[in-house]
């Protein structure tokens, strides 16, 4: 196995006035479908903090500040490029105003691969029936409510 490349990301925990929590629904060609919160890798020199400001704006098209570091996982995946990466992601919870988002900002691999999303209500995250990362999501939801 080939060694993990780091990689450091910042991922956000995007809730509305109801409390619901924005996730995208990933479908990979080399996997099942997953749901993930919006975010992603830190661009070089880029700390956590302006991370997740960047990628809010490029996923979300929202605007907002991501206060403080909430959580920390580290993780290791095989990303949607195919590569062995060693994560380390940082979670930003941000509230939204509403519940309208721009995708117009999205990659030509998020395009191909984020393909939906919706607003969780804390109950539905436990049984829901394909995976949902992280894991932990409801639990983050209620430490920082």
């Amino acid at each position: 196995m080939s060694e993990r490349a780091p990689r450091p990301a910042a991922r956000i925990v995007l809730t509305d006035p109801e409390d619901r929590v924005l996730l995208f629904r990933f479908t990979p060609p080399d996997r099942e479908p997953f749901w993930a919160t919006p975010g992603g890798a830190c661009d070089p020199g880029e700390d956590f903090a302006a991370t997740a400001a960047r990628e809010l704006r490029e996923e979300t098209g929202l605007r907002l500040d991501c206060g403080s570091e909430i959580a920390r996982r580290q993780v290791e995946f095989t990303d949607l490029e195919g590569r062995p990466v060693a994560a380390d992601e940082r979670y930003f919870r941000v509230r939204a105003p509403g519940t309208d988002i721009l995708t117009e900002g999205h990659t030509a691999l998020e395009r191909r691969v984020m393909t939906s999303y919706r607003w969780f209500a804390p109950h539905e995250l436990a049984d829901w029936p394909e995976t949902i990362f992280p894991e932990d999501l409801a639990d983050i939801l209620k430490e920082t409510a």
